[in-house]
């Protein structure tokens, strides 16, 4: 699967250099198609490749903040949280 990404990637960004230099030098309307095809792809074909091979295998619930989580993290933390509203001095 990595080598797959890396590949369909590179495919996708020099898809989007050569429409780049074929909208400059030769035909714009064309160049500008060869560009719009690349980008739908890396973000129709490649987002979706990408996020499933980065989060296969690993539980949701750890990156989210729950009530659990919060507390988890105020129990673990060395500095104490200050409450940062600040008063009005005003006589």
């Amino acid at each position: 699967m990595k080598w797959v990404l890396r590949i369909l990637f590179v495919t996708i960004l020099s898809g989007i250099f050569f429409g780049y230099y074929y909208r400059n030098n030769i035909d714009f309307d064309l160049g500008q198609k060869i560009i719009g095809f690349h980008v739908l792809g890396g973000a129709i074909l490649y987002l979706p490749l990408f996020l499933f091979h980065r989060w296969n295998g690993k539980s949701l619930k750890d990156y989210t903040l729950t009530p659990e989580n919060l507390k988890r993290i105020k129990d673990r933390s060395k500095i104490p949280i200050k409450n940062t509203k600040r008063e009005n001095k005003s006589s």
